[in-house]
């Protein structure tokens, strides 16, 4: 089949027409290789994109296209062997470690596949776990306005045996959301999860984009689950092959054969 062929959704210093929406993280010329001579294997090659602020996009691919690599490269979980990641214009490659542990920290939030919840802390202090370990004070109203949207106003007492696994679900994208994050990286969110407990997860993840302004980036090799984004990218052997504006089911099907 014939690809989508990606259009540049920004060049280097290039200025945002007046009312586009904004970069919130970018990737120019970032390439991942693992290994040298005959062992040497090209995660990521050369990619060059934009993702917008206030936008839910999902990257979606086989095992072994690069996606995780790419989250993992832009989330500052993992080094790029050349190129430059920004979010909110800062430059990830070029900070130390303490600086990016701490870009970390304040300015991406994570939702993993599993909750990762601290068992003897009730629901209210798991999601401002990360504001305390910076030492910075919640944001009161803001923290009223995420565990409304989140359904979690009544649960804030209860420790997470306490919680079901949806609360628990619900608890997590919480404390992503705490900080206030530039942006909300999800990595495979629904992989061990029924079509239930699926759908869930990415109605929380639309709510973080649609209620709370959010930018979410979120890998996953579901085509139901990327059918929940607003922008589907398709990467294949390393290279972002498809670049699909609320792709639908058909659509999305054609691009991941």
């Amino acid at each position: 089949m014939s690809h989508t062929t990606i259009p540049q959704t920004g060049a280097p210093g290039a200025t945002p027409a007046p009312g586009a929406p904004l970069a919130i993280v970018s990737l120019r010329g970032v390439s991942k290789v693992y290994g040298s001579d005959q062992t040497r294997v090209v995660a990521l090659g050369n990619v060059d994109v934009d993702f917008l602020q206030g936008q839910f996009t999902a990257i979606m691919g086989p095992s072994g296209s690069g996606k995780s690599t790419m989250l993992h490269v832009l989330a500052g979980l993992d080094t790029a062997t050349s190129g430059s990641i920004e979010i909110e214009g800062t430059d990830l490659t070029r900070l130390s470690d303490d600086e990016l542990t701490r870009v970390r920290r304040d300015r991406i939030g994570f939702v993993f596949q599993s909750f990762n919840l601290v068992p003897t802390l009730d629901a209210r202090a798991n999601i401002l776990l990360p504001l305390r370990l910076a030492g910075r004070r919640p944001d009161q109203a803001w923290f009223d306005q995420v565990v409304s949207a989140l359904g979690l106003s009544d649960r804030l007492t209860h420790r997470p045996a306490e919680l079901s696994g949806g609360q628990q679900q619900r608890v997590a994208v919480a404390r992503a959301l705490v900080m206030h994050p530039a942006v909300i990286v999800a990595d495979e969110p629904t992989g061990n999860l029924d079509s239930r407990a699926s759908a869930d997860v990415l109605t929380l993840l639309r709510t973080a984009v649609d209620q709370l302004g959010q930018s979410v980036i979120m890998v996953t090799h579901d085509q139901a689950s990327a059918a929940a984004a607003d922008r589907v990218l398709v990467v294949r052997d390393g290279h972002v092959v498809a670049d699909l504006d609320h792709p639908d089911a058909h659509t999305l099907m054609e691009a991941g054969r």
